[in-house]
């Protein structure tokens, strides 16, 4: 009798686990398909997570909305894409691509280095053991964050060198990105709707006059058309965007999101150094740097600008707040670190 009971709570058990795929689905974001370093890191974690006993057959996107909605309809167990995206999944890990949040200035000079020192922490904030309950979010859950390089703007005409002279001028905005079109509102510029596989053409096409775009876009998009001879890239990072994977939560094994955040952790590094590879990529003669009082007065204003997006719903306050603790931990000298702002 005691042997019967044992096999019926035993076939229990196994009844109640979720039925996972023989291989889990991921798909993957990369403007270059299966050509880009997007991919090529996925196949590298891919091989990296075979250890957990997880076994993924990886499909390359072009489109990142139609990879997202395949994984939004079941047709894949993950998907790894911008932050941008994946928002609607996990807010508050897409709040290290809010406007400005990630961005440390030094006596009116952006410092690039300590600006993807705050990015490391944030995701090292993230990737902790103890951050995973704010990983988690209903079905899903963020399977890691690797950096995709600050986000620069590139302008058809160097008279678009401040954002005043950006008034009235056009500016490509991702229709599935509301707070970038507010933004662009707030400098009194146009904001143009477009999406990943169509906002290059209409740059250099000249549908838009300004686009905001990393330097790992320069090449594969052919930027170096719409920038002409008369256009520039500025060198102040508007964000620094991020690739984010995120999971269904009951098609892989226990404990398999945090084992991937911090596969995904342990490669930013070789992420940042294909990021600063495509900066260098850019010729020196294209960089437009804005002056000291500028670089300034743009930092004032995209926190103004991340504040009214957070209280509008765009941005996550908890990402925003954790993400500032980090900035002001960084840079402790930094005017806002003695302010209230962002500390809901």
């Amino acid at each position: 009798m005691k042997k019967t009971l044992l096999a019926l709570a035993m076939v229990s058990a196994v009844v109640a686990q979720p039925a996972l795929a023989a291989k889990q689905k991921v798909c993957i974001f990369d403007i270059l398909g299966t050509g880009g370093d997007g991919f090529n890191a996925a196949k590298d974690y891919a091989v990296e997570m075979q250890k957990t006993g997880v076994d993924m057959e990886l499909k390359a996107y072009v489109d990142e909305r139609v990879a997202v909605e395949d994984f939004r309809t079941g047709q894949c167990d993950a998907v790894m894409a911008t932050a941008l995206r994946t928002r609607a999944f996990n807010a508050l890990s897409a709040a290290i691509d809010s406007a400005g949040v990630s961005t440390i200035v030094r006596n009116g000079k952006v410092d690039l280095a300590a600006s993807y020192e705050v990015v490391h922490k944030a995701i090292q904030t993230f990737s902790s053991p103890k951050a995973a309950s704010l990983m988690v979010n209903g079905l899903y859950e963020v399977g890691g964050i690797i950096p995709l390089g600050a986000a620069y703007a590139f302008v058809n005409d160097r008279q678009i060198s401040t954002l005043e002279a950006a008034s009235g001028k056009r500016i490509a905005a991702f229709d599935h990105d509301k707070a970038q079109a507010q933004l662009i509102q707030r400098v009194g510029a146009r904001p143009v709707a477009a999406d990943v596989t169509n906002f290059g053409a209409m740059f250099n096409n000249g549908s838009v006059d300004v686009l905001i775009a990393p330097a790992l876009a320069f090449k594969p998009l052919e930027l170096a058309k719409g920038v002409g001879t008369k256009g520039a890239v500025s060198r102040y990072p508007m964000t620094i965007l991020t690739y984010q994977m995120i999971i269904k939560r009951d098609r892989f094994p226990e404990g398999f999101g945090q084992k991937s955040r911090e596969v995904w952790l342990s490669r930013f590094n070789y992420a940042l150094e294909i990021v600063k590879r495509s900066d260098a990529s850019i010729p020196v003669k294209l960089w437009m740097d804005p002056t000291p009082a500028d670089t300034d007065r743009y930092t004032v204003l995209m926190r103004d600008g991340r504040i009214d997006m957070a209280e509008r719903g765009f941005y996550d306050k908890k990402g925003l707040k954790i993400i500032k603790r980090i900035r002001c931990d960084v840079n402790p000298s930094a005017p806002d670190c003695s302010e209230a702002s962002e500390n809901w």
